[in-house]
């Protein structure tokens, strides 16, 4: 049994938003109600709760997990747009590969021997996509245990939120 205590959190209602009439000096705001501090934290905290116990069960990090869902969507893809649709370090994306393909689950194919990344292609194996076709459904529906927590209106709210400032760090990136 755990010894640590958890500590509340706030359940600030819309009055309580300290976003409504926000200057673009951003004044008033602490870091706790930061978008990046907000956002962080509820990522992380899914992360542990959502996704860790399935890529757990499964014999994968979650690094492993996010490449092998990737590449099991795509089917085939080169190492680069495995990286942007990812969103992931380019580092993490190769030790994650690499890993993937030394326990016979991904399937890389250089092009180009001389520009092994640039030239590299990624497509699941038999066994890649065996588990991967376990892993989905118990993903889904821990995804979807989580979602069910918020109505219909929260999750549309949510789900276009995230999208448009998805697309509002795309564009500022350039």
């Amino acid at each position: 049994m755990s010894t640590k205590k958890k500590i509340p959190l706030p359940d600030p209602s819309a009055d309580d938003c300290p976003w409504i009439g926000l200057d673009e000096n951003g004044t008033g705001l602490s870091v706790d109600d930061f978008i990046t501090t907000l956002v962080v934290r509820a990522a992380n905290s899914l992360r542990r709760v959502v996704t860790l116990p399935y890529s757990d069960q499964f014999g994968l990090t979650m690094a492993e997990w996010r490449m092998l869902s990737v590449v099991a969507e795509a089917q085939s893809l080169p190492f680069s747009e495995l990286v942007r649709r990812s969103e992931t370090d380019k580092s993490l994306v190769s030790r994650a590969m690499r890993q993937l393909e030394a326990r016979g689950l991904v399937v890389l194919d250089a092009v180009d021997a001389a520009s092994l990344k640039r030239g590299l292609t990624c497509r699941l194996s038999r066994q890649g996509q065996a588990l991967y076709d376990r892993a989905m459904p118990v993903a889904q529906r821990a995804q979807a245990d989580m979602i069910r927590v918020l109505d219909d209106e929260e999750r549309r709210v949510l789900f276009r939120t995230l999208h448009k400032l998805r697309r509002a760090c795309r564009d500022e990136e350039g």
